[in-house]
């Protein structure tokens, strides 16, 4: 017998105090998966539905009770004797209760909380490391960190515009020997910015959020950073951006408005030129979101410009949805995708996102939210999907470490087989 014999939710906590949603599922009312989910901070508007209570007198509005009473009555009737094992048929069959093209009746925090819980309870119930559950005819590839070291935009108050500036320590055999030189300059830099009079407060993702005046200045002070650390920018770290333009981009004026570097609105073009400019003067070989996601033409532009040399991510663009990475293929647009699972609601469509991806050449990143828990699930399906890269915050706060340990336990199990890319990364 291998059938779900009961669901129970409640309502948890995330990173950042707000509620959010928490999922068991029994299999033979013995074995069980647990699941939680995150959310996003800057999400793309073609996100599937976050479903929120939206009382102001609760939670100031945030709370998730019609996500779980959605999981403890609808779905809990329909899932109850399906076969653990078959979890295409559990995600379609939330996905056909809910019924719309956003999951916004049951809310995609419910649809994915079951569907990774189940995820969850098979690999127990086959008695296997999720990892080696997931997919087992992949080779297991641990991923390069993409760690996010200094937070601006709407992870940070401060003046910097792009949310996000990482290190990918590539020069190594190993990921625990990545994840090392990561951690050595995440505190060589706590050091720098104290050493300028900067505050060394962390943001959502662990990263610092020190009152810099533009987004250059936040790359000189990585890159004395690295140095410092040891280790030669542009041959043992290079540098990620998470731009995340469609935060400051004017959409009626159709231009890209910096708080933090003086300009009266840059256009596609201008934004090209300017990251041009950047991947000249530092090591940057991954750029996020460099555009706005609305703006094809500009992807167009910016893919003709810049995709040979740099990985050029598509988070708000894609969505890890399988409808909008189609027409990326189809125009020739960026050349990686972001998966973020709460972005599209259910394991089984992230793996056809996933699929869908390396069928085409693009590169996939398993990543984190900004508001997260302590479920380190995002690591055991970078492994066993193969992703290659993950980010997951910084080297602070647990709810973002969580993932690394488990990476390293992942890395530990696999011994001599643990596969690691980093020197073989394209853009170096």
């Amino acid at each position: 017998m291998n059938k779900i014999t009961n669901i129970i939710a409640r309502q948890i906590l995330d990173s950042r105090g707000n509620p959010t949603v928490e999922t068991d599922v029994y299999v033979n009312n013995t074995m069980f998966g647990r699941a939680s989910v995150p959310s996003g901070a800057s999400t793309g508007e073609y996100e599937a539905v976050e479903l929120r209570d939206n009382h102001d007198n609760y939670y100031l509005g945030k709370s998730v009770l019609k996500a779980v009473n959605n999981i403890n009555g609808l779905i809990r009737e329909n899932l109850i004797g399906i076969p653990i094992d078959d979890q295409l048929k559990i995600d379609n069959l939330m996905i056909e209760i809910d019924g719309t093209a956003n999951k916004s009746k049951l809310g995609a925090n419910s649809i994915l909380s079951v569907s990774l819980s189940c995820l969850k309870a098979a690999a127990s119930f086959n008695k296997k490391f999720l990892f080696n559950f997931i997919q087992k005819d992949l080779p297991k590839i641990m991923p390069i960190p993409m760690m996010n070291i200094i937070n601006g935009g709407a992870h940070a108050d401060n003046l910097i515009d792009f949310q996000e500036f990482m290190i990918m320590p590539l020069n190594a055999n190993r990921f625990s020997e990545s994840l090392r030189i990561g951690v050595e300059i995440f505190h060589t830099l706590k050091q720098v910015l104290k050493s300028k009079g900067f505050s060394t407060n962390v943001g959502d993702e662990g990263g610092f959020a020190p009152n810099l005046k533009s987004n250059t200045e936040a790359l000189d002070i990585i890159t004395i950073a690295i140095e410092k650390a040891g280790y030669s920018p542009g041959k043992d770290v290079f540098i990620s951006l998470d731009v995340a333009a469609s935060e400051f981009y004017d959409k009626q004026n159709k231009l890209y408005k910096f708080k933090g570097e003086k300009n009266s609105g840059l256009n596609s073009r201008d934004m090209i030129a300017y990251f041009k400019k950047l991947c000249n003067k530092f090591p940057i070989i991954s750029i996020e979101d460099g555009l706005d996601q609305d703006d094809w033409d500009g992807w167009t532009e910016l893919s003709k410009e810049l995709g040979e040399k740099v990985q050029l991510v598509g988070d708000d663009l894609f969505v890890t949805n399988s409808n909008r990475i189609e027409i990326g293929i189809k125009k020739n647009i960026a050349n990686s995708v972001l998966i973020k699972l709460n972005q599209i609601g259910t394991f089984s469509e992230t793996l056809e996102a996933i699929n869908l991806a390396k069928l085409n050449n693009y590169s996939t990143i398993m990543s984190h939210r900004s508001g997260e828990t302590e479920d380190n699930i995002i690591s055991d399906i970078s492994v066993g999907l193969s992703t290659g890269q993950i980010k997951t915050g910084s080297a602070s706060r647990s709810d973002r470490i969580s993932k690394y340990n488990q990476l390293l336990r992942i890395e530990e199990i696999l011994g001599e087989s643990a596969i690691f890319l980093g020197k073989k990364f394209k853009y170096m």
